[in-house]
Order: C-alpha cells, then structure tokens, then sequence
C-alpha cells in the first residue's frame, strides 16, 4: 500500500489461537491520513478458517467483502467469495503457500493495491528459498479472481 502513495497500519493478535485457530490480522489502508489504528467496521474479512469466519463474521461492515477458502469455511450467505487456496496451494507441492494464494485473491478482486506491489513486497518479506513458490502461488489467486468474475 506504501509503495502505492497509500497510508497503511498493521496490527495482529497471535495468541494461542495462532496455532490452527483464529489468529487475526488488521490492516487499515487509505488514501489520507489514518488517525485510528484499529479496524471500526471491517470493509473485508478474509477467513481461512471456520473459527476465524465465524468469531470475525460480525465485525464487517454491511455491504463489506467477505472471502473464504471454501474448502475450510461454511459460510451460508449470498455474497461471500470463495476460492479453494488451500487446494490451490498444495496443488503447488506446498500448502504452506495458502496465504500468497489469497493475497493474489485479494488483491485482484479488491483493487486496493497494485499486484506488482504486492509482487515486490512478497520478493522482499518471504525467505529467499522460497520467493519462487510463492509467487506463483500469488499468480495463481489472482489467475483463479480472473477466470471466476
């Protein structure tokens, strides 16, 4: 978001739930200054996780994007998106690549940064061994947003 002119705030609470529960992650991204760290309203939920969806669910907004790996999540509303990152990952040879799976997703289908951005973050912030898989798992969220809308 930064390298795209963006303000941006980052917060996380990776408590016990970190381990295959629900960790959350808000980021707060904007054109102008942000005065307030903390998500009010979410305007997108992403859920790789029943829990996660479920314990989130209620902070987004009305009207808001809600993305989830089908194969993980049960959502029974109308206006969810849903891809099956973790599938796609694994098809990959690393289902630890889940994550750049859905960054792809989200990044294609929200348009709230650039995807080279985000391509040049993922160079950056993954260890060295493993830039390749995850880029091509990123190319193959926002392949998988291409091919559904």
């Amino acid at each position: 978001a930064i390298r795209d002119g963006k303000q941006a705030v980052q917060t996380q609470s990776y408590g016990p739930e970190s381990r295959g529960g629900a960790a959350r992650s808000e980021i707060l991204i904007s054109d102008e200054k942000i005065d307030y760290p903390k998500v009010i309203e979410a305007d997108v939920l992403v859920a790789l996780s029943q829990e996660a969806f479920d314990k989130f669910r209620p902070a987004v907004k009305k009207g808001g994007t809600i993305i989830i790996d089908r194969d993980l999540v049960n959502a029974k509303e109308d206006k969810v998106h849903s891809a099956p990152f973790t599938k796609m990952a694994d098809n990959l040879g690393k289902k630890v690549v889940a994550n750049s799976v859905m960054l792809g997703y989200l990044v294609a289908s929200t348009e709230v940064i650039s995807a080279e951005s985000m391509q040049a973050v993922i160079r950056e912030k993954v260890p060295k061994h493993t830039i390749d898989i995850n880029l091509q798992a990123y190319e193959k969220g926002i392949e998988f947003w291409r091919q559904e809308k």
